[in-house]
């Protein structure tokens, strides 16, 4: 049995927001406290297709690596390359033999982070004017707990 991944998913939006100092939406725009939408620039994280492997087929505790899609988007090429600079610092960093920013999940352990695809940003037509994206995926790989 693979392990849940909703676990992940939040720990990774609640470390973007906080590593980044800028709201992470869950597949849509963030929205700020009076129900507006947030303020650029801002983040949307995206779930996609994962991997699992592990141990034997008799052992239900399988380790699973699950790839993210989080696109930084702005009004300025500037903001974008800056919060995407923030994503890479919060998420791949590391102080001495660990990694810089926890992602704690319930009932998971992080074992493995890598950036698989970092771009410059984007130019994109909005209807209030141009927007800019920049996207970054990544792989976070994990062990069960319990």
């Amino acid at each position: 049995m693979s392990p849940p991944r909703l676990p992940l998913t939040r720990a990774l939006v609640d470390a973007l927001s906080a590593g980044t100092s800028r709201p992470c939406g869950l597949t849509v725009l963030p929205r700020a406290a009076d129900g507006e939408p947030a303020a650029y620039p801002y983040l949307v994280l995206d779930s996609l297709p994962g991997e699992f492997s592990g141990p034997s087929f008799a052992d239900w505790q399988a380790d699973a690596a699950w790839t993210y899609q989080v696109t930084s988007i702005g009004e300025r090429a500037d903001q974008v390359q800056w919060l995407g600079d923030r994503v890479r610092a919060t998420l791949f960093d590391r102080a001495a033999s660990c990694w810089r920013t926890d992602i704690t999940a319930p009932g998971l352990r992080v074992i493995d982070r890598e950036l698989t695809y970092d771009a410059d940003g984007e130019p994109v037509d909005g209807s209030r004017g141009s927007i800019v994206t920049y996207v970054q995926r990544f792989t976070v790989t994990v062990t069960p707990t319990a």
